[in-house]
């Protein structure tokens, strides 16, 4: 009862969204995952899926990339090249210290976070041939997670046996990070750096599988973004990438919704125009040799204050590849 009447309010909501967005953003698409020939996510299957042909698309129909600024680092580093925008470094080093505070601005990235790590948990354990409920169903692998901030996927990972590296071109997130990962002696063996992934890349670095959740919206050029991912990928190794989709809902739900109404987080957080469709996303990877074999959606009940996958792509969205061993 309480699904069916969350169902038929957010239908109503919407559809007066919906048609105010369609006012303002006429040329706007919602995600169409069908297009995209990808499985939605399972627990269980291991189907792979029909690749998106890079030539069906034009350059120009994706995102333009920007200039990529130089990026200070932390006193131990030098500034370097990267594909992130310096104002979305201010932006967080500015709140950097509420990463662990689970009802501050980053109370949404909490709230999801199980869900998050419930897929990459089982999409790891499938590629890898792992036990999906083991103690440490990730040991042996070497992960690394981009864009770690405060480490509040790296912990996770960390205890789920992986040898985790973390991160952050925010030598404050970096800070945080190390200080609570100290906390617990199996948190205190991830390695932190404040970098970023081009400069990993320049120092030969290679890891099982790359993360980068909820960061390729806050890059200058996600395309080369992506290619920095896959150089860091050792073959046949696996890369996990979540954003927000491009689309109307999103707009009303990640932006207007979350900022300005319900006050989630900080206004100015995130840029519409900064988002990738799913259909992008999948181009841009298959272009930097990355495979997507498996998307899913994360839905909100607002009944539940809880997250879950889903096959609705059409907000958040999450996406599994393989780097192409040839």
């Amino acid at each position: 009862m309480a699904s069916k009447l969350s169902y038929q309010l957010r239908n109503q909501t919407g559809a007066a969204i919906r048609r105010f967005l369609l006012h303002r953003f006429p040329n706007s698409s919602a995600a169409t995952p069908s297009l995209l020939g990808i499985r939605c996510f399972s627990y269980g299957s291991s189907q792979t899926v029909s690749p998106i042909d890079p030539s069906a698309s034009s350059p120009q129909e994706l995102p333009q990339p920007r200039t990529s600024p130089k990026v200070e680092l932390g006193a131990a580093s030098a500034s370097t090249s990267s594909s992130l925008k310096e104002n979305e470094l201010a932006k967080f080093a500015a709140i950097s210290e509420t990463w662990w505070d689970s009802d501050g601005p980053f109370k949404p990235l909490h709230v999801m976070n199980p869900t998050r790590l419930a897929f990459v948990r089982s999409t790891l354990c499938r590629h890898f041939k792992k036990d999906p409920c083991s103690a440490r169903p990730l040991e042996g692998l070497k992960i690394v997670d981009v864009g770690c901030g405060g480490g509040i996927l790296s912990e996770p990972l960390a205890r789920m046996g992986a040898t985790v590296t973390g991160v952050d071109a925010v030598e404050k997130n970096i800070r945080i990070a190390r200080v609570h990962a100290d906390l617990d002696p199996v948190t205190s063996t991830i390695e932190y750096c404040c970098t970023t992934a081009e400069k990993l890349v320049e120092e030969g670095r290679k890891f099982d599988a790359v993360m980068a959740l909820e960061v390729i919206e806050h890059v200058a050029d996600p395309a080369e973004f992506c290619k920095s991912l896959a150089a860091l990928t050792v073959p046949d190794g696996a890369t996990v990438i979540s954003t927000i989709n491009r689309s109307m809902r999103a707009y009303a739900t990640a932006v207007f919704a979350a900022e300005y109404i319900l006050r989630w987080l900080p206004k100015g957080t995130h840029q519409w125009s900064s988002f990738l469709t799913p259909e992008e996303l999948v181009l841009i990877l298959q272009r930097a040799n990355i495979n997507v074999k498996e998307m899913a959606g994360f839905v909100y009940n607002p009944l539940t204050g809880r997250w879950y996958l889903s096959d609705d792509v059409s907000v958040n969205f999450i996406a599994f590849g393989t780097l192409d061993s040839a």
